[in-house]
């Protein structure tokens, strides 16, 4: 009977971390960028000599959906919505590059150019500077391209250039900071094909009907789970029972 009712509760574990998984979501539905994680469960059956017939259950999240948001015409130069599925590359908080959707870009008090959530946006040569008092434009290639506003009839001039990243053919993992990342180590190769869409910014691909309706059928998964519980003390208690009469 212990069986039962140890599988029932890594069940119940699964839909308590599916439970989070869909708030998460939800929560950041209006997230520029945002993509909405998936979870998966996997049976893990002890092995042993009696006939296996239960497995416990292993909740993870194992990636993210990768579908385009929709974009939503912004009017600010520095706003820019990535065209496909390249990524932009970031610089995370440890350092390393990283990558992410989000283009709500800004220039830092420092010269930094920087997404909404604050990492430093990645070049060529590593995070891209801008001029002090420049006028900042990002052409549909990627190109940060740096006006004087004092010298109107010069043309803007490039200092640097976005790194527009590919993950096709490769693993990449969604961490806890939102951030993309290749698994194992390592960094994406750039993407020369990629475009980008200036004064757009790209909203969360999160679908709220959807996970409004995830969320009700993981509450009713978790009480069907509860009942195996109740029902594995039910049967016990007959068990016993009948163990006294004889």
């Amino acid at each position: 009977m212990d069986r039962l009712i140890w599988t029932a509760v890594t069940g119940m574990n699964a839909s308590m971390a599916r439970q989070r998984v869909i708030a998460n979501n939800m929560a950041n539905a209006q997230t520029t960028g945002f993509r909405a994680e998936v979870m998966a469960q996997t049976p893990m059956t002890l092995v042993g000599p009696s006939l296996q017939v239960r497995a416990m259950s292993d909740p993870a999240v194992r990636g993210a959906r990768m579908d385009q948001g929709a974009f939503v015409a912004t009017g600010r130069p520095l706003d820019i919505a990535i065209q496909g599925q390249a990524l932009l590359a970031v610089q995370a908080p440890d350092g390393a590059e990283a990558y992410t959707r989000r283009g709500d870009l800004a220039v830092s008090p420092s010269g930094l150019l920087v997404n909404g959530e604050g990492f430093a946006v990645l070049g060529e040569g590593g995070p891209i500077t801008v001029p002090p008092g420049s006028a900042i434009s990002i052409a549909p290639d990627g190109a940060v391209l740096a006006a004087d506003p004092a010298q109107p009839d010069q043309p803007p001039a490039e200092v640097g250039r976005i790194k527009l990243a590919s993950w096709q053919g490769s693993t990449i993992e969604k961490g806890l900071d939102g951030l993309f990342r290749v698994k194992d180590g390592g960094v994406l190769p750039g993407d020369a094909e990629a475009r980008v869409i200036p004064a757009t910014l790209e909203q969360s691909n999160v679908r709220p009907a959807e996970v409004l309706v995830e969320m009700v059928e993981a509450q009713r998964l978790f009480e069907m789970r509860t009942q195996l519980i109740a029902t594995a003390r039910q049967i016990d208690e007959g068990g016993a029972s009948l163990m006294r009469l004889s």
